[in-house]
């Protein structure tokens, strides 16, 4: 049994306190939010405590896990804390905004030894998995291309984005992410185009709502990154894998599958997913049953901190290449 310590009870750590509930090796101890209610609200619901503070949860000897599921600016403080604690971390993506903020908190921690995950949860969706096991394994032959397609349904409100970290820090970089899992190397060579296509007000704040990113591989693999901010037809979640003998794509999830004929249409279909944790509902779920077994085992686990870390990177590169125009060469 791994008992666990929820920060942040907001729409993602509703979610994850009843993944954890629903596991039979998992039970919810403790709930902190620096909003009372909310915490309040999820340990109503789940049976747990309210912790007054987060340093209350992480002196519990009984506490064998944390979930972090605050705010970006406040996680690199509660991976330190919960790592000097020895507890076991589940992090929501990013570690942080700012790459030295990242590389300080490593040298921090270096010497803990406890399990760090980071949420890139998309590494755990069935159909997306199934794309990686199959540029892997050789079913498509040599890999040659991957394109990935990430699209939001709609975009937030630009006062919201003025504290993202731009598109390819808050939203590019689980593909980063994903491109890095797919092609089971590092990208050496990126560049990056962006546009204001949805809402002109978001270059006052010096970001882009609509990007594509052309990437090199240590191989020489191209990878092909499409994104948006607005899609009206819905979550719009696509990987393709192009190999020597064939190709594999991970296509959109809708509600069921069936598809319905009528005089007036042909093949239609129900409408994309709309919300995140509706699409990625089987992504979560696994991704914590990953990290409970692993943790149990005493199994690495994976994505590890020094993936997130490769990922914000790589958002760093896509954002300098974006200002300069230029090609960014990587070196790890």
């Amino acid at each position: 049994m791994l008992n666990f310590a929820l920060f942040g009870a907001g729409r993602i750590g509703k979610m994850h306190a009843q993944n954890i509930q629903a596991f039979a090796q998992s039970s919810l101890k403790y709930v902190f939010d620096v909003y009372g209610p909310a915490a309040e609200a999820v340990a109503k619901a789940t049976g747990a405590k309210v912790a007054d503070s987060v340093d209350v949860a992480l002196a519990d000897p009984d506490v064998d896990a944390v979930l972090i599921a605050t705010s970006t600016d406040t996680h690199v403080e509660l991976i330190i804390k919960a790592a000097k604690a020895g507890k076991a971390i589940l992090c929501e993506k990013p570690i942080d905004l700012d790459t030295a903020t990242v590389n300080a908190c490593l040298e921090q921690i270096k010497d803990c030894h406890v399990p760090i995950q980071i949420g890139f949860n998309r590494r755990y969706d069935p159909s997306h998995a199934a794309v990686v096991k199959a540029a892997q394994d050789g079913s498509i032959g040599k890999l040659e291309q991957i394109i990935i397609t990430s699209r939001d349904p709609g975009m937030a409100p630009v006062e919201y984005l003025k504290s993202s970290g731009g598109i390819f820090r808050d939203m590019i970089i689980h593909d980063f992410d994903m491109a890095r899992f797919v092609l089971g190397e590092e990208i050496v060579e990126l560049q990056a185009f962006g546009s204001a296509m949805v809402d002109e007000k978001i270059t006052e704040i010096g970001d882009v709502d609509s990007v594509m990113v052309i990437m090199k591989s240590q191989s020489g693999r191209l990878i092909h990154i499409n994104g948006s901010r607005r899609a009206i037809y819905g979550y719009d979640q696509r990987v393709e894998a192009f190999g020597s003998e064939g190709m594999v794509i991970s296509n959109n999830q809708t509600p069921t599958s069936v598809t319905r004929y009528t005089k007036d249409t042909t093949q239609v279909k129900d409408p994309l997913y709309n919300f995140f944790i509706d699409r990625y509902v089987d992504a979560y779920n696994l991704q914590l049953t990953s990290f409970i077994e692993n943790v149990l085992a005493k199994n690495p686990v994976s994505p590890s901190f020094e993936d997130g870390r490769r990922a914000q990177m790589l958002a760093d590169a896509a954002q300098k290449s974006l200002e300069t125009g230029q090609k960014v060469t990587l070196s790890w």
